[in-house]
């Protein structure tokens, strides 16, 4: 009989050759290759990691996870990661977990107002929505298209309990300005993340300021599992209500497979169950299943390692566009990073001014026929969404940024696997299409 062990080196070894075969580098032909805004950057390591996940088969929560969310905590400086499916999922358990009526006064109730922006992506808001509390959209300034701090600190009413906002594609927003307001009122803060995983402000990894924050692992973010996210938090009870969201809502934190951890599982009362109920089977919260497979972590385990060279490339790549677009100062606004910031940009937003000569759809037009990737600013104003639009919300004061974003605003990407010469292709076809208007 053949050891097991001798085949899954075997497999291994054919894993590694495959990718060898299967993804080796292809040429870039301009015009005719896609010069992509986003896309998976990897190497044979991720797909060792995953086939050798699916030769365990454990297929849950397991060795990887453990792996993955270790070398989380330590790359952001973060007690508490909580794997889940996706950073949409992410978004809503964290702000799930501050409603729980373990937190006493201090849960988030229907009615309550939450700060957040509507030039953004809607699953920053939404779960403020599904939980029946009220968002309060704040306009965003350019070119760092981050909360309006001024406009925000005069949003605040009594019926404000929470902030929960975004560092739009990578670039932090105002950290001490948010925090502030939020110890001087008491206001619970979500960071939204999932754009900027790497992007640092005054020294120190976003996603380890707030209460809760968040990321995804989405392709097109700055690591992938496939569909995937974190919640992070360095508040033991606020980790084990994720936890419990998470995890159909019960009350047990025992990880897979794993039973009496806290040794107390027949001996407990809670609620109106019988003295005693198997505390595998309480619930304390209205969860969900929102888990991340050990396959996927696997990947992620991979990918967590590239994540500082993946932002050097992004913050180099930005510099080309920044290179690239400066040539044209009378049409276009470029991106600035926030004070006292380091982003790792998720892409590269531009602003057509007043003055030029060019809608951004034509040039977004342009560059699609020529399979140049660009993307508008997510919602553009949520207000005006389908899906919005009769939904109880409150404007602070107006959105006249976020609407001038939604009709003149586009990005271009900055993932770590453009090259100089889709660079070099780019800037041929921005310099060919501009001329058009300056001859």
């Amino acid at each position: 009989m053949t050891d097991h062990k001798q085949i899954r080196k075997e497999i291994i070894a054919k894993t590694i050759e495959y990718h060898q075969a299967r993804f080796a580098q292809t040429e870039f032909i301009p015009g005719k290759t896609r010069v992509n805004y986003a896309g998976r950057v990897f190497d044979e390591k991720e797909i060792v990691n995953a086939v050798e996940a699916s030769l365990d088969f454990w297929l849950t929560e397991g060795r990887f996870s453990e792996e993955f969310s270790e070398k989380i905590a330590e790359f952001l400086g973060v007690e508490h990661i909580l794997l889940t499916n996706s950073g949409s999922s992410a978004n809503l358990l964290a702000f799930s977990a501050l409603t729980s009526e373990k937190l006493g006064d201090k849960r988030l109730k229907p009615g309550d107002e939450v700060i957040s922006v509507a030039a953004g992506f809607p699953a920053t808001v939404t779960p403020i929505i599904q939980y029946g509390l009220i968002p309060v959209f704040v306009d965003v300034q350019i070119p760092t298209y981050n909360i309006d701090v001024e406009m925000m600190r005069k949003a605040i009413t009594p019926k404000t309990r929470c902030i929960f906002i975004a560092h739009t594609l990578g670039n932090p927003f105002n950290i001490d300005a948010v925090m502030q307001l939020a110890n001087e009122h008491n206001l619970w803060v979500i960071e939204d993340n999932c754009d900027a995983f790497g992007s640092e402000y005054r020294g120190q990894k976003t996603g380890s300021y707030a209460h809760l924050s968040t990321i995804s692992f989405y392709p097109a973010h700055h690591i992938t599992t496939g569909e995937g996210g974190a919640i992070c938090t360095n508040d033991p009870q606020l980790a084990q209500l994720v936890r419990a969201f998470r995890d159909w809502g019960r009350d047990c934190y025992c990880a897979g497979g794993e039973n009496n951890t806290c040794g107390k599982r027949f001996s407990q009362l809670f609620g109106n169950l019988p003295f005693g109920f198997d505390h595998k089977y309480v619930y304390s919260e209205i969860g969900y299943n929102l888990k991340m497979t050990d396959i996927q972590a696997a990947i992620g385990a991979a990918q967590v390692d590239k994540l500082p060279l993946f932002c050097e490339r992004r913050k180099e790549n930005f510099k080309e566009w920044i290179r690239i677009f400066s040539k044209y100062p009378d049409f276009f606004i470029l991106p600035e990073a926030t004070e006292g910031a380091d982003p790792a940009w998720f892409a590269f937003i531009v602003t057509l001014k007043e003055s030029a000569p060019f809608k951004r759809d034509e040039l977004t037009g342009h560059l699609n026929a020529k399979f140049i990737e660009t993307r508008n600013l997510f919602a553009g104003n949520m207000t005006k969404q389908p899906g919005f639009m009769n939904k109880n919300y409150r404007i602070a004061d107006h959105l006249n940024n976020t609407d001038y974003i939604m009709n003149n605003t586009f990005f271009l990407g900055t993932y770590p696997g453009l090259t100089s010469n889709m660079f070099n292709y780019v800037e041929e076809v921005l310099d060919s299409f501009v001329q058009n208007y300056t001859n």
